[in-house]
């Protein structure tokens, strides 16, 4: 099977074993820093990476809770996150996502993100990007119709305290133009390529990132405007992620944004 199938039937498989696993008193695996795994994470992981190891046993492999593995050195690795969105799972709240995705040279090739409770997995190829639903195929179409814009909230914040996304929530204009949402998984940045959300923003240093790969590839390939928070390319500096809908959602949320760095705006 080709790389995109293979990444998208990964995801599949984790979120089979999420969907399975109940949530009520999961094990949980202290991380530290108020961080934790539960038994789901672990067990989907194991059995996403068992899948790719054995297709791509050359590759690279990098797991949220494993770490990386095989061959470092190899222009190929794999990026999963098997449970994204610990938090909500362990308290029954069911918005969460598994994403695989596909590094190479630099650039994402293949990506899936998975939601265990609706059987969708988004996925692309690294040129288009696509639904899947019910066995059957659909395009990626953003829109910001919705009006509704993600804002994820967890730290770290390596742009604090000169900007921060926190503070949209509070902004008269933010609240004109938009309607905020926190959901805090990254299948909220699926919903964008898709249209359910007009955009998602965060901070963070999301390079190569097992978090993040895979929805912003979505994006991407799907046609959204997806830069750092300064509206420079995405890795090459200030950091964070705008994913928009469109070019005039991404130009309203980066000005919002940039008033925070002007001598004029509120502490």
């Amino acid at each position: 099977m080709n790389d995109a199938d293979l990444a998208r039937r990964a995801a599949d498989l984790g979120a089979q074993v999420v969907r399975s696993t109940p949530w009520e008193r999961v094990a949980r695996e202290d991380k530290g820093g108020g961080d934790f795994a539960t038994a789901a994470d672990l067990a989907a992981e194991q059995v996403v990476l068992g899948l790719l190891r054995q297709a791509r046993p050359g590759d690279a492999f990098t797991g949220e809770e494993s770490g990386p593995a095989g061959d470092r050195g190899a222009p190929r690795k794999w990026l999963v996150d098997p449970l994204c969105g610990t938090l909500n799972f362990a308290v029954g709240t069911h918005l969460v996502a598994v994403n695989v995705a596909l590094r190479e040279h630099g650039r994402t090739t293949a990506a899936a993100t998975a939601d265990p409770y609706t059987g969708e997995t988004f996925w692309t190829d690294g040129t288009t990007a696509h639904l899947r639903r019910d066995g059957r195929d659909t395009p990626l179409v953003p829109s910001a119709g919705s009006r509704l814009v993600d804002l994820n909230l967890d730290p770290p914040y390596p742009n604090a305290p000169a900007l921060r996304v926190a503070r949209l929530l509070t902004d008269p204009d933010f609240e004109r133009d938009f309607r905020p949402r926190v959901v805090s998984t990254t299948l909220a940045v699926a919903w964008v390529a898709a249209g359910r959300r007009a955009a998602y923003v965060t901070d963070g240093h999301l390079a190569d990132s097992v978090h993040f790969a895979a929805g912003i590839a979505l994006c991407e390939a799907a046609g959204c405007t997806v830069t750092d928070l300064r509206g420079a390319p995405l890795h090459g500096g200030a950091g964070g992620l705008i994913a928009a809908a469109d070019p005039e959602t991404h130009a309203r949320l980066l000005d919002l944004l940039s008033r925070q760095e002007r001598p004029s705006a509120p502490a």
